[in-house]
């Protein structure tokens, strides 16, 4: 790929880099890998997860095994969410933090087995994440980290018919896995780890299964998926999905001058647990309140929001989108971004810059979108 100075840019491809071509897809960087933006259109792609399922390549994010009879405590001094009240099987979200409290990342850790753990990372940070966890693990002299990115794909099903799409692929009972736990088993004759989790706001899975196995798995997903409407989905399908959801995406709402706390996310930082990385700092900010807090924004005026954009309250300007887009879904122009706390009331009028122009706006409450019960 070469960049608008004519430089050119080495792109990592995932495993499913000729289906996506053969796909007609359109590619670009994201996180320093060739990825879809979009197949068919962002709008078909988000409407079909929305209403039937869609099938997106996330075999980019990086994973690492945590093993060794310190796993449990090791991981407990890395992230701020209490990894102890795992059971087997079971996933949580969380983050990994400086000691200033603020977010280098965020993830999902698995308990595997006994003194096994895996770790989900996001696509951009797999090396400097790895330094990191692997830097904090020589404290814990029972401890062993394997980067496992480049053995492991992992693919996303999303939407309501996700569950009728694959359970005839699989012999385990897919009704019983609850949200955020997961279970080993084949998937049309693939052995896979399958996990009731997602990106998107609806219901689905996400299947973890060895590199070289992934084209004939997205293809038998695809080809059983098909009379239900399900459809290849990229990358900007994945981004309105999960902002209608309200969901965090690192290098926008996430980053290493953000804390988990004013990113509301105070729900996966448990300072009772014991010591952990940032937890002084996280709780001098829980005591005195964060200073901003993430709000959901929706547009009055007509104009699209994008982050980077800022915003305003009269002649003061107060904040920045972190993210922004047309919803499809709830049909209206939303973003998220940071204010000062006393202006993260719901309904505080506030306006975005949209190249030079003050649009009407409104705090409102996160989720835009939640998926009917």
């Amino acid at each position: 790929m070469t960049t608008s100075d004519g430089a050119v840019v080495h792109l990592k491809r995932t495993p499913l880099y000729e289906q996506h071509k053969a796909l007609g897809a359109r590619l670009v960087e994201f996180g320093g890998w060739e990825m879809p933006v979009q197949y068919s259109g962002i709008l078909q792609e988000h409407q079909a997860v929305r209403t039937q399922a869609g099938l997106f390549d996330v075999c980019h994010m990086g994973e690492f095994k945590v093993e060794g009879a310190g796993a449990l405590a090791f991981l407990q001094y890395l992230v701020p969410n209490d990894v102890s009240r795992l059971s087997l099987q079971q996933a949580l979200y969380t983050q990994l933090c400086t000691p200033a409290g603020m977010t280098l990342d965020d993830l999902l850790i698995y308990h595997l087995a006994d003194e096994q753990y895996m770790l989900v990372v996001n696509a951009a940070n797999i090396a400097r994440d790895l330094a990191w966890v692997q830097q904090q693990a020589s404290k814990f002299p029972d401890v062993t980290v394997t980067d496992q990115s480049e053995q492991t794909a992992l693919l996303a099903l999303q939407g309501p018919q996700a569950l009728n799409i694959l359970q005839p692929l699989t012999a385990v009972p897919l009704a019983t896995i609850r949200y955020y736990h997961s279970a080993s088993g084949q998937v049309s004759g693939i052995d896979c780890l399958i996990s009731r989790t997602g990106y998107t706001g609806e219901d689905g899975f996400e299947l973890y299964c060895a590199a070289e196995k992934v084209v004939p798995l997205w293809q038998a997903l695809l080809a059983a998926g098909q009379p239900q409407g399900l459809i290849p989905t990229g990358l900007g399908a994945r981004d309105t999905l999960r902002l209608e959801a309200g969901l965090c995406l690192y290098g926008h709402e996430l980053d290493e001058q953000t804390n988990p706390l004013e990113a509301k996310l105070g729900w996966t930082v448990k300072l009772n647990k014991g010591d952990f990385i940032g937890r002084d700092a996280l709780q001098q900010v829980k005591q005195q309140g964060p200073a901003r807090l993430i709000v959901g924004i929706e547009l009055l005026d007509r104009g699209v929001p994008r982050g980077g954009y800022a915003i305003y309250d009269g002649e003061q300007h107060i904040g920045t989108l972190t993210s922004g887009a047309p919803g499809p879904t709830v049909k209206k122009n939303i973003g998220i971004g940071y204010v000062p706390a006393l202006y993260a009331q719901i309904g505080q009028s506030v306006q975005i810059d949209i190249r030079g122009k003050r649009l009407a706006a409104q705090v409102v409450a996160l989720p835009f979108y939640k998926r009917p019960a």
